[in-house]
């Protein structure tokens, strides 16, 4: 990573903290604008949590998994050689050169638009000055007209978890993982540890899925839910539900978990997956006047900036959404709000969801529970990927797609996918949801031509059989 060089300026108009998808958003919109940026970055690469411990590499895991299922289930490759098998920590290494392309890529836009990055650790002075603790533990002074904090988040580590031992870990140091368990627990199933119970169940490990909640996903449409908890179940996962830990026990070979509800199990290592907390907590930012909530979250206006005029914040550091391409759209934004003294642009209504499990999940737009609960008069349109063409030659047949549409205006007012591709389908519909003037309507999927065959049929299929049931 490019770090600071003897003429580096002390003072710019704009210090940006942290280099993940808020930072970079953030930095090439300022840049571009004309002004001097900075960007303090306390690890040795750009990229942030995002690029290095979160987004890129776990899908690359599950990418790398989910080709090795696929061709082990495929008579066609399968018929006349071994099964395949890989180990979690042999698919590290894919994981590790996606990180690495993406890092290159990164660092490349930042030399190109002239915005140099500092190495080290920051903290304010002062309401216009930060202090950095370089790698070498000396300390550099900078001061600057405006701040963004995009500082981003790390997984919660309750106090009572001794993530120090060499078996118990978290969703950061799991990706560190050196030997190869056959029985893991994950404690919290959440999307994380959802997803990292698709990637270590399709390794072959064993796996039980603690989950504090009563059922799977609760944000999720419940037929979604289900889908997941059922396939799940039916691959070998053991979910728990409404189960809570009293203690996590780190031996010499494993891990015990004690539950509140009188159980005992023993694996041979545990992920802690329950939660989030903001990276505010080393800014020293009461010395400014903010005071981040219990989750280590800052408040902000329209234009992402905090109680203190000159100090702004974007990405998971703020809270919801707490997703990559949000992020990245907040520092386009809150660039536009120190250019012109206000964000031109702001978060679509529709953003969809994107869970990263095997199969994918990705939704936008209402559940049937809320509208019914809303009591929106509304139909159901499916269409089962195991019908499909392109499914069926492409051996991925398992998931459905559903629209939720009202039954008199025809509009689209929910879309939930659950199957390989999910998270690429759904922009299809997501693109008509967000037409205004009467634009967002089912009957665009009729009236289309579709591509065949293609997953995105499932659209056309599952109109026809929405508007089969109006009467």
């Amino acid at each position: 990573m490019s770090t600071q060089h003897p003429t580096t300026p002390s003072h710019y108009d704009v210090i940006i903290i942290g280099s993940g998808p808020g930072g970079e958003g953030a930095a090439m919109g300022l840049t571009k604008a004309g002004f001097s940026v900075a960007i303090i970055e306390r690890e040795s690469r750009v990229g942030g949590g995002c690029t290095h411990w979160g987004t890129i590499p776990s899908k690359a895991l599950r990418h790398a998994v989910s080709r090795i299922i696929e061709f082990n289930k495929n008579p066609l490759y399968s018929k006349n050689t071994t099964t395949l098998h890989s180990t979690f920590s042999q698919i590290l290494g894919h994981a590790q050169t996606v990180v690495s392309k993406q890092t290159r890529m990164r660092q490349g836009f930042y030399d190109r638009n002239s915005c140099p990055i500092i190495a080290g650790e920051a903290s304010f002075v002062d309401q216009h000055t930060i202090r950095v603790r370089n790698h070498d533990g000396s300390h550099d002074t900078y001061t600057a007209d405006k701040f963004v904090i995009a500082t981003g988040s790390r997984p919660y580590q309750p106090k009572d978890v001794d993530f120090t031992h060499q078996r118990i870990y978290d969703s950061d140091s799991v990706l560190r993982l050196q030997h190869d368990p056959r029985h893991i627990i994950i404690y919290g199933a959440g999307v994380i540890g959802s997803e990292y119970a698709s990637i270590f169940r399709g390794l072959g490990v064993k796996v039980d899925l603690i989950n504090t909640r009563q059922r799977l996903l609760e944000f999720l449409d419940n037929e979604i839910s289900d889908s997941l908890s059922y396939h799940l179940w039916n691959n070998g996962v053991m979910i728990r539900s409404g189960e809570a830990y009293s203690k996590i026990e780190g031996t010499e070979d494993g891990v015990i978990l004690h539950l509140e509800s009188g159980k005992k199990m023993k694996a041979d290592c545990l992920l802690y997956a329950n939660g989030r907390t903001g990276n505010t907590d080393r800014l020293n930012l009461e010395v400014v006047g903010l005071t981040p909530d219990s989750r280590g979250q800052l408040s902000v206006d329209q234009n992402y900036c905090t109680e203190i005029d000159n100090i702004y914040a974007v990405g998971d550091v703020i809270g919801y959404p707490s997703l990559a391409s949000a992020a990245y759209d907040q520092g386009r934004f809150v660039a536009q709000a120190i250019a012109t003294g206000q964000a031109q642009g702001q978060l679509i209504d529709h953003i969809p969801t994107g869970i990263y499990t095997i199969p994918e999940i990705s939704s936008v737009g209402k559940t049937e529970q809320q509208l019914t609960a809303e009591k929106v008069p509304y139909e159901v349109g499916r269409a089962q990927f195991k019908h499909l063409a392109r499914a069926q030659i492409a051996g991925t047949d398992v998931g459905s797609l559903k629209i939720l549409f009202h039954r008199e205006t025809k509009e689209i007012l929910g879309i939930h996918c659950f199957g390989e591709r999910a998270s690429e389908i759904i922009h299809i519909g997501q693109a008509i949801m967000e037409q205004k003037n009467g634009g967002n309507s089912i009957d665009y999927f009729v009236n289309t031509t579709f591509n065949y065959p293609t997953m995105a049929e499932a659209y056309r299929v599952a109109a026809l059989n929405g508007l089969n049931r109006l009467f």
